[in-house]
């Protein structure tokens, strides 16, 4: 049997870093792979700490959040590619919507993470959205015989934002990732860019794994990630 394959998508490199690095650690820890996308560096948005510095340049800004990604990816086992769009805003174009579907078609993910549909804070994040919901569609076409190269059909899942009452997030399903938190605190501290996340993060790892301890009764749970299921799970029986 091949290995689960998980597709996490981000606006921005770190994104995938606070929100979903614990799951993409289990999932990998589990023997599966894992391919981290980032649409933009949040070279302009999302890196106040590097402009601090004099002289800085915003190639070297993307040039320093690739490296921090990658490592980051790393920590967890995953693979870190960027499509350079540009950040604040972005926009992602029907070529690059394709090329999305394109990189989706040759992954073939089990499933796939990404931003929820709404954000009134950051207006970078629902863009990102709307283009992976879109390439998802296009990768596995309308379920019948197509006319181009399709995969099937993943799971869909949305991450938890920074603020999920704001953006309409209720969690649906809880991660488990007390066994490999240590990775996305490694993981974490990579991101030396947004260092005052770091703490917010695990705060909220704790937060959530309160949760899922209530849920399960499972009192080995400390940490947890949370995620809303954007399309129905099918199972055999309940």
């Amino acid at each position: 049997m091949s290995a689960r394959r998980m597709l996490v998508v981000g606006a921005h490199s770190a994104d995938f870093v606070w929100r979903s690095a614990g799951t993409v650690a289990a999932h990998t820890a589990a023997g599966g792979e894992a391919l981290v996308v980032a649409l933009s560096y949040g070279e302009r948005g999302e890196s106040g700490a590097l402009w601090k510095q004099e002289g800085q340049t915003e190639e070297n800004v993307k040039r320093i959040r690739h490296e921090e990604a990658t490592k980051a990816a790393a920590a967890v086992g995953a693979e870190f590619r960027a499509f350079d769009l540009g950040d604040y805003p972005l926009h992602v174009s029907p070529e690059s919507v394709g090329e999305l579907a394109e990189l989706m078609r040759d992954f073939a993910p089990h499933v796939v993470l990404t931003h929820p549909e709404k954000d009134p804070f950051n207006p970078d994040h629902p863009v990102a959205h709307q283009a992976v919901a879109r390439a998802r569609l296009l990768t596995s076409g309308a379920g019948v015989a197509s006319g181009f190269r399709t995969a099937p059909p993943s799971e869909f899942l949305a991450f938890e934002p920074h603020q999920p009452e704001l953006c309409g997030f209720t969690p649906t399903v809880y991660v488990d990732i007390t066994p490999v938190f240590a990775r996305k605190v490694d993981a974490m501290s990579c991101m030396a860019a947004q260092q005052y996340l770091q703490e917010y993060y695990a705060q909220r790892a704790d937060q959530r794994g309160n949760h899922a301890r209530k849920v399960t009764g499972d009192d080995g749970i400390r940490q947890a990630e949370a995620f809303h299921r954007l399309l129905p799970n099918v199972v055999g029986a309940l």
